[in-house]
């Protein structure tokens, strides 16, 4: 099967890889790129675990295939911290005991973190309803409300006023993403099942060869150091 170069930057580090088209963002990003806090749960874009962002928005990695991100920039729950420090985010989370196995985590806190950019001053309702996206198995979801509002207050005080990514770029349209589908081989596809919780959608990849692309794992270079 033919392979595809792919270059993006992840947390300020440009990477780049030969891959099979039907090799999801996920993968590329666990395997290749040896960035494995994005996790893996229901692999159909329903449980949230494996949210980044593409372009300051928050995406469901494994609904997209990694060639669909090819000169993105992407943010995953590693770009964070800045070193030992925590993002405000992250402390909240910490302090009000918001998670318990952490599967689900690095999830929620990218999707926190695109939602407070764009509603600093929620309410309890709009928390919950902007985290709906995201399944946690053992909290109870109400020590994670908390949290969130918690770094809501936190960021609108000014004290972090460096802590959010920048909005989508206009260029990231999606007749380029549909685009990019189409040139995907249907016979490494399922039906083309769209995301439906309102993030960027992308067509599902075929569980048969979605993890099991010929690029081995770490392959993937860097090439620029992260900035500052």
């Amino acid at each position: 099967m033919a392979l595809h170069d792919v270059r993006l930057r992840i947390n300020g580090t440009e990477y780049t890889g030969r891959v099979e088209a039907r090799k999801t963002l996920a993968d590329f990003i666990r395997e290749d790129c040896g960035l494995t806090g994005t996790h893996l749960g229901c692999e159909h874009g329903v449980c949230g675990a494996c949210t980044i962002l593409m372009n300051g928005e928050a995406v469901r990695s494994c609904l997209l295939f990694a060639v669909q991100a090819d000169g993105a920039e992407l943010m995953t729950v590693e770009g964070l911290a800045d070193g030992d420090r925590l993002h405000p985010i992250q402390q909240a989370y910490w302090e009000h005991h918001a998670l318990q196995c952490g599967f689900c985590t690095p999830g929620f806190l990218m999707t926190s973190l695109v939602f407070l950019r764009d509603h600093p001053h929620p309410t309890e309702r709009e928390i919950r309803e902007g985290l709906a996206g995201n399944l946690c198995r053992c909290t109870g979801y109400q020590n994670i409300v908390a949290a969130v509002a918690a770094a809501a207050e936190a960021l609108a005080s000014g004290a972090h006023p460096d802590f959010f990514p920048a909005p989508a770029r206009p260029t990231a349209s999606v007749e380029q993403i549909e685009a990019t589908e189409d040139a995907v081989p249907a016979a490494h596809g399922a039906p083309a099942d769209m995301q439906g919780d309102g993030a960027t959608g992308a067509k599902k990849a075929g569980r048969r060869g979605a993890r099991g692309a010929t690029t081995p794992r770490g392959t993937a270079r860097r090439t620029r150091k992260p900035k500052g």
